[in-house]
């Protein structure tokens, strides 16, 4: 008997063990550990793919917890504020800007943040025709698509001189999430100036993933503390954060973040019901099902859920229009599909053939919205479909008469073949891990099916995807989504030809290989014309016919065949304080800063207590489950 207890006792001791070494694995071990330190615990769908800015391609990032810009949007209403710059001056002709930085700035190393630091993101690094910024597309001016001049006057002033009056320049000063942060000279400005044996600078390898996080130099809020690849980031307060709150205290309130790295929104799911995560659905807006669920067990689970109406971000699908060839003469599209995809009545035809409103029913369960347009509903500049936008109503006849008036045919069991006799075939990739993409693929797939067209429908890994639309140009079609705002500028990467982010006729791009026989269209030409004169305008009034044309050419050439206008929705625990959220922001802790957690053992509110619930739970009845 003594022997089976020593047994018994013995397999406790090991579970009790096991047990323990488990837990370190998840979020609640770190609430353990740090038990008096104030945490939040957020998560994401994809490790990150670089620690450099100027590199960056996507949503979320690092950038959003660690850096800031001379300039901010306040996430509610999209208003221009000072962030690192304290104030700027616009002279009467509209062509030069000087922006005053705040006193006593530093860096997360306390070294002194000046004009220097400016000077240096924008003229060495951004306007660096060896470095592939995004953020220099959206900031060349004009048909001769001059960058700014950038010089410092003193410590703390810095002088922009424009080509010509340039509207979209203060708003992409903004910061994060999509427009310029500042970076650190003293720390990088010898990766710029040094070049490799191609003769690309150091930089372009510079803070990778694999760069110990205490070397990445930051003026945000938090600052890297430690990553595992495919667990987690964690970001610890900067102590050297300028910012204070209407009392003085410094900011941010809560000094550390835990950024899970899950493999799915199923399993983002499980975290936040379990108690694992403090918030969901800040990157994108909640999945419907998950609305339904987490709605019922708001009160029991001490948790709101704010409604923020449509969602400022876009979904879509595009197919790649690219004709060009790679450095070995390889067309980087099959030049039968190149074909197709290329026609404008196959690309009408796709639009017409999915079923959005079925999307909208079965997927969304009623929570979401016809989208039709790029540029955001909130934006002043949004034209709506009945001032003149063209709209796709499912329409699988019109599709199928449209095919066959440019040589498609029907064989007698009802497959799709070109005039060649091709069998109309295309790959359509998405991201693995969004379920609700997932969900969309399969649909478009069986929609598409409806009209003879066999899609092969494969997820991958996000950051796979990204290498294929942005470097390899290996692909057919992609199911993706783009942050929104009030700017359309904002979109100059996306729809002017030679955006770093033109994804479905993408260009050469610093640093790549070289490629031959790429064609920029007519109606591509034409809407770099319209974004160039929109952009010479300061007054709203004189701008919007100019984004009013660009919407129709988007909508009649359907570069992009744009699927649903989610609705924001966002899942936080009650214990989080600080909120402020609508469909505007693309993240909806833009506010970050300023959260702060209740004391644990006094989370007893209800959403009722919360002001920022109140003021959009109004939203809820509107799309009601089953509307």
């Amino acid at each position: 008997m003594n022997g089976m207890r020593r047994w018994v006792l013995g397999v406790w001791v090991c579970l009790v063990v096991l047990l323990l070494g488990l837990s370190g694995c998840r979020p609640t071990g770190f609430k353990t550990e740090a038990a008096a330190v104030p945490q939040l615990v957020l998560t994401t769908l994809q490790d990150p793919k670089t620690f450099n800015f100027a590199l960056n391609q996507e949503f979320p990032s690092i950038f959003l917890f660690c850096f800031r810009g001379l300039t901010r949007e306040e996430g509610t209403t999209g208003e221009l504020q000072p962030d690192l710059a304290e104030s700027w001056q616009i002279s009467p002709d509209q062509r030069r800007i000087v922006f005053t930085l705040r006193d006593g700035l530093r860096w997360s190393d306390g070294q002194p943040l000046t004009a220097d630091d400016v000077v240096f993101t924008y003229r060495d690094v951004i306007f660096n025709p060896k470095i592939p910024a995004e953020a220099q597309e959206v900031l060349r001016i004009g048909d001769s698509r001059t960058l700014p001049e950038v010089r410092k006057l003193d410590e703390r002033r810095v002088e922009f001189l424009l080509a010509e009056p340039f509207a979209p320049f203060l708003a992409a000063t903004a910061g994060p999430p999509t427009d310029i942060v500042i970076l650190p000279k003293h720390v990088l400005e010898s990766s710029v100036q040094t070049l490799d044996a191609n003769g690309n600078p150091l930089f372009l390898s510079t803070w990778g993933t694999n760069t110990d996080p205490r070397q990445i130099v930051v003026n945000g809020p938090y600052q890297i503390e430690s990553y595992r690849p495919g667990e987690r980031v964690i970001y610890r307060r900067n102590p050297y954060y300028w910012e204070r709150d209407a009392q003085g205290q410094p900011l941010p309130y809560v000094e550390r973040i835990i950024w899970q790295i899950a493999e799915s929104t199923d399993s983002q799911l499980l975290s936040f019901r379990s108690g694992d995560l403090d918030v969901m659905g800040d990157v994108r807006p909640l999945r419907p099902e998950y609305f339904s669920l987490l709605k019922r067990e708001e009160e029991r689970g001490r948790f709101t859920i704010y409604v923020g109406g449509p969602w400022s971000g876009t979904t879509f699908i595009t197919f790649n229009l690219n004709q060009g060839k790679n450095a070995k003469g390889q067309p980087f599209v099959n030049p039968v599909k190149s074909r197709w995809f290329n026609t404008l009545e196959f690309r009408q035809a796709i639009a017409y053939a999915i079923n959005r409103p079925r999307i909208i029913n079965n997927i969304y369960r009623g929570i979401s919205e016809l989208q039709n347009s790029p540029i955001s509903v909130q934006s002043p500049y949004y034209l709506p479909p009945e001032q003149g936008l063209r709209v796709y109503d499912y329409n699988p006849d019109r599709a199928k008469q449209l095919l066959q008036s440019v040589g498609f045919r029907y064989s007698a069991t009802g497959e799709l073949r070109d005039a060649e006799g091709n069998p109309v075939e295309f790959t359509l990739h998405t991201n693995a891990g969004n379920k609700i993409r997932e969900a969309m693929g399969t649909q478009i797939r069986e929609d598409l099916a409806q009209i003879g067209i066999r899609v092969n429908f494969r997820p991958i890994n996000f950051n796979t995807l990204i290498g294929k639309t942005s470097d390899t140009r290996d692909w057919d079609c992609v199911l993706l989504g783009f942050t929104g705002g009030v700017e359309p500028h904002a979109g100059a990467n996306l729809w002017m030809s030679n955006g770093s982010s033109h994804l479905f006729n993408l260009g050469p791009q610093p640093g790549q290989p070289a490629m031959t026989d790429w064609v920029v269209s007519d109606w591509e030409q034409e809407i770099d014309r319209l974004f160039q004169a929109g952009a010479r305008q300061f007054d709203p009034a004189l701008r919007k016919p100019y984004y009013d044309r660009f919407q129709q050419i988007a909508q009649e050439q359907l570069p992009v065949i744009h699927l649903v206008h989610e609705i924001a929705l966002m899942a936080v625990r009650n214990r989080v304080e600080g909120i402020d959220y609508n469909g505007l922001p693309s993240w909806g802790l833009w506010n970050i800063q300023y959260l702060n957690i209740q004391d644990s053992s006094q989370d007893s509110s209800s959403p009722a207590d919360h002001k920022s619930s109140t003021s959009r739970m109004g939203n809820t009845i509107k799309y009601a489950i089953g509307k």
